[in-house]
């Protein structure tokens, strides 16, 4: 840590402090996300390890944040990112609502592009949403936070952990074209609700492997029919609506794939997508500090430096982002 000097705070996680921070021989700008480890005998927790190992895997695209170094600190281990001045919710709380159509297909495509990168290399994030897209000063958007991340397995023979819920790409879209989330349920049952409402009941018919699923039948819900997609979004233009819906679709494999999205018609209407340069880009820090998934306390400290060899880690796992010197 003393190759750094901390500029501010950015924010906290579940497993960890976000810090703003200067390296001090090259003067460059960095975030770093102190993590502390609850008790030294559970060792470093499985969500830093799947983001380490998932940002491995993806080094050098532009639509994923970089990791720079991972290097043992106290009692716990810091991670050091790129530095990224602020992300989309940010831009969506403050830009005017709603944003500008050209403004909006720029966001778009930069997260398909970047959505369409992982699953080339057989990630899937599973925790999609507006503050874990970043943005950088240029006007760049990054997805990040890949804590929740898998390694995704084309042919089904994987199996997941059902208590994740991603927001999803479409979904992000209706936020940027609605200026507020298309689902704002604050529980389970009342997010099923706001799908049901404009999506319509699920039945067999439209989602065949519905009575396949672990919970079928143990709740139902009022039959209602889908809410056509004009009138929910009445100033969307035909096309954003006709791929909105095709990603808006109840059986998973029958949604339109990051890739083929791209090639969509509405990315080659007028307008065109906005150049990166030319986005809202408001600053995080200066105000409070946001909590996006306040955690349990931090039980330990930063300032105290202890050798590798007692920290837990698996050297030869970090090894690689250690800087040399």
């Amino acid at each position: 840590m003393d190759q750094y000097c901390i500029l501010g705070r950015i924010g906290e996680g579940v497993h960890g402090i976000v810090f703003k921070a200067k390296h001090v021989k090259t003067g460059e700008i960095v975030a770093l996300k102190k993590v502390a480890l609850g008790r030294l005998e559970d060792g470093i927790p499985n969500q830093a390890l799947r983001e380490i190992k998932a940002l491995q895997e993806m080094e050098d695209n532009q639509y994923v944040v970089q990791l720079k170094a991972v290097f043992p600190h106290s009692a716990g281990f810091v991670l050091a990112f790129e530095f990224m001045l602020s992300d989309l919710a940010e831009v969506m709380r403050h830009a005017q609502r709603p944003l500008a159509q050209a403004q909006v297909k720029s966001y778009l495509q930069m997260l398909l592009k970047g959505v369409a990168f992982c699953h080339a290399h057989n990630i899937v994030h599973r925790d999609l949403k507006p503050a874990n897209l970043l943005i950088s000063a240029s006007g760049q958007l990054k997805i990040a936070d890949f804590g929740l991340a898998r390694v995704f397995s084309p042919d089904g023979s994987r199996l997941y952990t059902h208590q994740v819920a991603t927001r999803a790409v479409g979904c992000i879209m209706g936020e940027l074209l609605n200026g507020s989330p298309l689902f704002p349920g604050e529980n389970d049952i009342e997010q099923l609700c706001y799908v049901h409402r404009i999506l319509g009941t699920p039945n067999p018919q439209v989602w065949p492997e519905l009575t396949e699923l672990p919970d079928y039948n143990k709740i139902s819900f009022k039959e209602q029919a889908p809410v056509p997609l004009e009138e929910v979004l009445p100033d969307a233009s035909p096309q954003a609506l006709d791929l909105l819906g095709q990603f808006l679709l109840y059986p998973p494999r029958q949604r339109i794939a990051a890739s083929k999205a791209l090639l969509h018609q509405y990315f080659f209407t007028a307008p065109l997508p906005a150049h990166p340069s030319e986005l809202p880009i408001p600053q995080r820090l200066g105000g409070p500090a946001p909590k996006a998934h306040p955690g349990p306390p931090h039980i330990h400290d930063f300032h105290v430096d202890r050798p590798l060899e007692e920290s837990l880690l698996n050297p030869e796992l970090i090894r690689p982002f250690i800087p040399e010197g």
